[in-house]
């Protein structure tokens, strides 16, 4: 099968990363034309020489990944987890997205989305809306906060143009602010949750300043917003902000600020859904 599993374990077995939503992961490109400067896929694929800095926006199909069948996951399979779903290769993923779908299974969709793309997906795959569950990654409401984080991938109006969408087609919407890339988190849960159905995820941003520079991402200006954002994200500053909204229904918080807070991880893979 054309699955992946990453480790996502602390030293007391509890879960983190990506499994906390899924049990197994699913992938068949190498590169991502968004090319988040954050990225942990990029930062993974440069120290294991799979990719460069220079060459991690050239999307390359994995064809044996792309054609294998999959069996039936008792789990959630998340897709994509390494890449995202680009326009460029929305065709290929509609095929993958189908072999993974026709067995059964469920899938979490977790994507900084383009518009044209989920309007395909949620035309293609109306018949299995009750096997699909969007998570669309939105850092900020500021598209000039998302351009200089996340330079290829869209802006705020068209991921909240997406998510709408999916809402108002019957699909399972849900939204992942990990990382937060600004201090205006309150701002951007009262604006998507009238659309979000499931919960909104709040996560730090991890390892900054190791995967900025592994990244190649580490010039004088990038280092200054990130030292900035770190600030934003202190436990002090943190448990002010759990304090602010824990009391609101829709919201998840991410391993980073459970063990801050205080909140148990979980130690099965894909049950805190």
């Amino acid at each position: 099968m054309a699955l992946t599993s990453k480790k996502r374990k602390n030293g007391n077995g509890n879960i983190f990363g990506t499994y906390e939503w899924a049990n197994m992961s699913a992938n068949f490109i190498s590169g991502c034309k968004h090319d988040c400067k954050y990225c942990y896929s990029k930062e993974m694929a440069i120290r294991f020489g799979r990719k460069t800095a220079q060459n991690w926006k050239e999307q390359i199909i994995v064809n044996e990944r792309l054609k294998k069948d999959f069996a039936k996951n008792q789990g959630t399979i998340m897709f994509p987890s390494s890449h995202d779903i680009h326009p460029d290769v929305l065709n290929e993923s509609i095929c993958f997205l189908n072999r993974i779908l026709s067995k059964g299974n469920r899938v979490l969709i977790v994507t900084k989305p383009h518009l044209e793309c989920v309007k395909e997906i949620c035309n293609r795959f109306d018949y299995h809306k009750n096997k699909i569950m969007f998570r669309f990654t939105i850092g900020s409401v500021d598209s000039k906060v998302l351009k200089f984080w996340e330079p290829g991938a869209p802006d705020f109006e068209e991921r909240y143009k997406s998510l709408i969408y999916a809402y108002h087609h019957g699909f399972q919407t849900s939204v992942s602010c990990e990382p937060m890339l600004d201090d205006k988190v309150i701002e951007l849960v009262k604006k998507l949750s009238p659309y979000v159905s499931d919960y909104l995820w709040i996560g730090k941003a991890n390892y900054l300043l190791r995967r900025l520079k592994i990244n190649n991402a580490d010039d004088d200006t990038t280092k200054k917003r990130a030292n900035e954002l770190i600030q934003f994200q202190t436990d002090e500053k943190i448990k002010v902000l759990y304090k602010k909204l824990h009391k609101n229904p829709k919201l998840k918080w991410k391993e980073s600020i459970k063990k801050v807070v205080g909140i148990e991880l979980v130690r099965q893979k894909g049950m805190d859904v």
